[in-house]
């Protein structure tokens, strides 16, 4: 029963967790991209661009991922990094997947066919124990939680602001 119980509480506290993400990725989200999440990501080759700043990614990033950043992305520097298939697989993250997100439609209307959004940007990956790394290509607990407020999201590893 006491078993019965605790999976019940673990189960509904990570379900909690995810309508509480839901909700705060449909407030600043338009869903104009489709989400991937963290396990089909794990699983599956894909181009990687990051869409933090500098210096959040070289606090930690996803391996191989290509820093494009945000406040000064740029469509014309992004394109010239990516192969000339727009039907390459994209997948576009940042700390939840709200910068994502605008980089990631930029991509499609410049006619990608296959981009996504991280579902839960890099906070998730770490949360769900996938590695990271820094800019040594050395593997680290640290992450880059943008600001404190954006902070609580990161359940997992070493928060760096």
């Amino acid at each position: 029963m006491k078993k019965t119980v605790l999976f019940f509480l673990l189960i509904s506290s990570v379900s909690f967790g995810q309508k509480k993400l839901d909700k705060l990725l449909s407030k600043f989200n338009k869903n104009n991209v489709p989400y991937i999440s963290v396990d089909s990501l794990a699983t599956t080759n894909a181009i990687l661009l990051d869409a933090r700043e500098t210096k959040e990614f070289k606090i930690s990033h996803l391996k191989d991922a290509i820093c494009v950043g945000y406040d000064n992305f740029n469509i014309n520097n992004t394109i010239a990094k990516l192969p000339k298939d727009k039907n390459a697989k994209i997948v576009v993250y940042c700390s939840l997947g709200i910068r994502s997100e605008i980089v990631a439609d930029k991509l499609i209307k410049e006619g990608y066919t296959n981009v996504f959004n991280l579902y839960g940007g890099i906070f998730e990956w770490k949360n769900n124990n996938f590695q990271v790394i820094d800019t040594l290509g050395k593997n680290t607990e640290k992450v880059h939680t943008f600001n404190k407020d954006w902070s609580k999201w990161l359940k997992k590893g070493k928060k760096v602001y």
